[in-house]
C-alpha cells in the first residue's frame, strides 16, 4: 500500500462547456395529470436546471478544494477522502460516510464545526473521485474493511469513532462488530435494522408495527432501489446522458427523505441549499460515477449478511425520516449504549441537515469516550 497522494479537483472546462449545453437543449416534461405524489415536480425541477445552467461552478470547486483531499490505494480501489486534521495532538479521530445519493461534498459543513477533531470525509469505492472496485461484488463487509484500513493502515489511527448515513449505516455497524480494539465509538442516526430473517422472529407488538408500516411505505415510495437493483445499467445510461434526468432522479431523495413538509419540493432548501445540491449533481455529472453508485443496490443489500451485536460505546439519535424506531431494537444491538434520543430536526441526511445540533452532539459523546 503507497501513502496517499494529494488530490484537488479540476474540470475541465470544455467538460462544463458541454454540461451547459445539454442543460440549454434539456426537453422538460409537465407534470402528469393525477399523478402520484413524489419528491420531484416538474416547476421546482425547470428551477434548478436553469439555476445549474447559470451556476458557477468555479466558485464551488475552489470551496471544496479549501479541504485537503487525497486519494490512497486500498487493494483494488483508489480511494479519494478529505482529512481535516485537528491542531490539537491529543484530538480524537472520526470517520464519517456518505450514502446515496450524496456524496462526500455534502458532509462537509458538518466537518468544518469539529476543529478539535481530527475528521475523515471519505467517498465510497464507485462514489465521486473513488474508482469502483476493479474485480469482486461491492459489498457491506467489503467497505467496512476498506474504510478501516483507511483509517488504521494508511492514516494510521490506532482508534477512531465511526458515522454513516443510508448504504453506510450497516457498514458503520459492520466496522464497530468487526474491529472493537480499534473503534472507539459508533454514532448512528440511522440505527441497525435486523435482517429479513431476523426479522421474522421478532415479537414485540412495537417492533413488528414500525416494519410493516416500514413496509407499506416501501410499496409506494421503494420503486427506485429495485430499479437501481435490478435494471442498473439501463437506468445509468439514461442519467450519465441527461444532465436533467440525473438531477432530477438525485434531488427527488433530497427532497423526500430530508425533514421538510411533503408536497412543497422546493422547502428541501430549508435544510440543503441549492449550492448543496447543485454540487451533488455536478459531481456525480463529472466523474459519471451514477452507475457505480448503484452497486450496492445490486450487489448483496437485498440479501446482507446479519451483522453482530456492537459492544463498543455507541450513541443512536434517531432520525426524523425513521421517527418511529423503536428504543428495544437499539439495545439489543448496541450493547453498550451510552446515549439514545430522537432528533428533533433533521431527516436521512442528518449531518446535511442539521450541521451544528450534529456537531454539538458528537463533541458530547466523544467527551464520554475520554
Amino acid at each position: 500500500m503507497t501513502a496517499p497522494e494529494p488530490f484537488e479537483i479540476h474540470v475541465p472546462d470544455e467538460v462544463l462547456d458541454d454540461l451547459r449545453d445539454r442543460l440549454e437543449r434539456t426537453r422538460l416534461l409537465d407534470d402528469s395529470p393525477r399523478r402520484p405524489l413524489s419528491g420531484m415536480d416538474a416547476a421546482y425541477l425547470r428551477e434548478l436546471v436553469d439555476a445549474w445552467r447559470h451556476w458557477d461552478w468555479r466558485a464551488r470547486e475552489a470551496w471544496l478544494n479549501r479541504h485537503p483531499q487525497f486519494i490512497a490505494q486500498i487493494d483494488d480501489a483508489s480511494v479519494h477522502f478529505v482529512h481535516l486534521r485537528s491542531d490539537r495532538p491529543d484530538a480524537p479521530a472520526l470517520l464519517v460516510m456518505h450514502g446515496w445519493p450524496h456524496t462526500f461534498a455534502l458532509q462537509l459543513d458538518f466537518a468544518d464545526l469539529l476543529p478539535d477533531v481530527h475528521v475523515v470525509v471519505a467517498s465510497l469505492p464507485g462514489f465521486a473521485f473513488s474508482s469502483p472496485y476493479a474485480e469482486g461484488p461491492m459489498t457491506e463487509r467489503r467497505l467496512a474493511a476498506t474504510m478501516h484500513r483507511l483509517m488504521t493502515d494508511v492514516l494510521g489511527y490506532e482508534r477512531y469513532v465511526t458515522y454513516g448515513e443510508d448504504v453506510t449505516a450497516n457498514v458503520s455497524d459492520l466496522i464497530a462488530a468487526s474491529y472493537p480494539e480499534q473503534v472507539a465509538g459508533i454514532v448512528a442516526t440511522h440505527a441497525h435494522f435486523p435482517t429479513g430473517a431476523e426479522r421474522e422472529a421478532l415479537t414485540d407488538p412495537v417492533e413488528l408495527a414500525f416494519f410493516a408500516a416500514l413496509a407499506d411505505k416501501h410499496g409506494t415510495d421503494g420503486a427506485y432501489g429495485h430499479v437501481q437493483a435490478t435494471r442498473p445499467d439501463t437506468l445509468a445510461v439514461a442519467l450519465n446522458d441527461s444532465p436533467a434526468g440525473l438531477l432530477a432522479w438525485t434531488t427527488e431523495k433530497l427532497v423526500e427523505w430530508s425533514d421538510t413538509p411533503p408536497g412543497d419540493p422546493a422547502a428541501v432548501e430549508r435544510r440543503i441549499s441549492r449550492d448543496r445540491i447543485l454540487t451533488e449533481a455536478t459531481i456525480y455529472w463529472v466523474t459519471q460515477s451514477i452507475q457505480s453508485s448503484f452497486r450496492p443496490y445490486y450487489e448483496g443489500a437485498d440479501a446482507p449478511d446479519p451483522i453482530p451485536p456492537t459492544s463498543v460505546p455507541a450513541a443512536v439519535w434517531i432520525q426524523r425520516h425513521e421517527a418511529d424506531y423503536p428504543e428495544s431494537l437499539a439495545r439489543s444491538h448496541y450493547r453498550d449504549l451510552r446515549w439514545f434520543d430522537r432528533l428533533e430536526e433533521g431527516g436521512h441526511f442528518a449531518a446535511a441537515e442539521v450541521p451544528e445540533e450534529m456537531a454539538v452532539r458528537m463533541r458530547r459523546f466523544l467527551g464520554m469516550l475520554d
